[in-house]
């Protein structure tokens, strides 16, 4: 699954060099912020919420630990200046399906890393799914699959 965003995002990297779409650090910065507003949502620092930021861009985006770490203080910083999702989530549209919905899983583990579900966290998912296009059913879809077994 990993695999496959890792590919799919290069690919709409690679081709947004020539056609002037979104850069590859302003997607792979995105895609953190919206994990650190996830996890910043309920106004508690945990750990566990911490570790899963870094491991899921790991995966997501096929980086070293080290360069995830610097990603997500990078992007924390970020939200807290943004004025709104827009402001990141407006760069993860042009994103196959498939990608946009692995994003919201990730959040969605994220979310459920401190073994608790924060209303707050579950509306801000709820509203980047709508902002990215991601259906109501693969919302739902991706929760489902995120919960811990």
């Amino acid at each position: 699954m990993f695999r496959q965003l890792r590919t799919l995002l290069r690919q709409v990297m690679h081709e947004g060099e020539d056609s002037g779409a979104v850069d590859t650090p302003s997607l792979q910065l995105a895609m953190a912020a919206l994990l650190c507003e996830v996890s910043a949502a309920d106004h508690q620092v945990d750990p566990k919420e911490q570790s899963a930021k870094v491991h899921l861009l790991t995966r997501l985006l096929d980086m070293g630990e080290e360069e995830a770490t610097f990603l997500i203080e990078k992007a924390s910083t970020n939200r807290l200046q943004s004025v709104s999702l827009y402001e990141f989530t407006n760069k993860l549209r042009s994103l196959m399906p498939e990608q946009r919905y692995q994003l919201i899983e990730a959040m969605w583990q994220v979310a459920y890393a401190d073994g608790f579900i924060d209303p707050l966290e579950e509306a801000v998912i709820r509203q980047v799914a709508e902002l990215i296009y991601v259906s109501h059913s693969d919302f739902i879809r991706a929760k489902l699959s995120a919960q811990p077994s």
